[in-house]
């Protein structure tokens, strides 16, 4: 079976995805960012349209179940504009949802064999038939958790758990929202060691906000894909950092590991450029560092590696 990206149009040749946003937000919603939300179809496709006459062809939304994640309206803007969206199942910190969403993953057994069976059912689900509320089809093309702040609870080991599962039982990627005081060798041991997920088919957002920059070589020589995804954010310090992240990655000779994005997740960070300054500023900058050939690996090939699975049917 040839491997592919899982588009909300259907399954693509890793070979077309094109320029990749390798970690972004058509829509979300949170009641941690009030006011902020992105939820206008209209504003979803000047955002795409803007960012593909900047170069842009591929569109991976990280927004997974319960958030917002517009999934009625994906297909039809991806046909509208000639983006390939790619969506996401799974699930945010408990913190994103209201009481109750989750009742079962605070619970003392969310974690033991088959207590998290109902939740990677449903990820499955997403994955291989399609959607709730979409067209049908419309199928998820990864899967998205997060890791804590400090020390994991409940609720996050029993949705990597799912993750896990659903991963195994589909090839479909799982990419990881870290917090600048979380621990990506946690997550990772949770994952692979614990779970059998295999270092390359993980993704690890945020890794722009961890100031330890030995740790940073030190996943990319585990295997694991980096997205260094925040230039278009101003919440946190070290998202203004990816230049220097990347530059130290690149020259530790881990360039094969990098993936970019612009994770606008806030109408704010929308205004300030968000995909389309991923393009037309941070690119530029590291092809007048590199030469072309750094930005073709970092939004075309690795993406193509990251993103492609061998789907299967559970």
């Amino acid at each position: 079976m040839s491997r592919t990206v899982r588009t909300v149009l259907g399954d693509l040749d890793p070979a077309d995805l094109g320029v990749t946003d390798s970690h972004d937000h058509l829509f979300i919603r949170s009641p941690l960012l009030p006011g902020q939300e992105l939820d206008d179809p209209a504003a979803a496709e000047d955002v795409l349209r803007a960012y593909a006459a900047a170069g842009g062809r591929t569109f991976v939304q990280w927004t997974p179940l319960g958030l917002g994640r517009g999934a009625d309206s994906l297909a039809a803007l991806s046909r509208a504009t000639g983006v390939h969206v790619v969506a996401a199942t799974g699930a945010h910190q408990a913190v994103h949802y209201p009481p109750g969403f989750f009742p079962e993953s605070g619970a003392e057994q969310a974690e033991r064999p088959g207590a998290y069976a109902g939740l990677a059912e449903r990820f499955v689900a997403e994955l291989t038939t399609g959607l709730p509320g979409a067209p049908e089809g419309v199928r998820a093309g990864l899967i998205k958790v997060a890791g804590d702040p400090g020390l994991a609870g409940r609720h996050t080991r029993w949705t990597m758990a799912a993750a896990a599962e659903a991963h195994h039982a589909t090839g479909a990627p799982i990419a990881v929202h870290l917090e600048a005081d979380g621990d990506p060798r946690w997550v990772l041991h949770r994952l692979h060691d614990r779970h059998g997920v295999r270092p390359d088919r993980i993704i690890l957002g945020h890794l722009t906000r961890l100031p330890d920059r030995a740790l940073h070589g030190a996943l990319a020589a585990e295997g694991v894909h980096l997205a260094l995804d925040s230039p278009s954010r101003a919440g946190h310090p070290g998202d203004h950092q990816a230049f220097d992240v990347i530059t130290d990655l690149v020259e530790a000779g881990h360039a094969g590991r990098l993936l970019l994005g612009a994770d606008t997740t806030t109408r704010t960070a929308r205004a300030a450029g968000g995909p389309v300054g991923l393009l037309t500023d941070l690119v530029p900058r590291l092809a007048r560092s590199y030469g072309p050939d750094l930005p073709e690996l970092l939004l075309v090939t690795n993406p193509a590696a990251a993103f492609a699975a061998d789907w299967r049917k559970p």
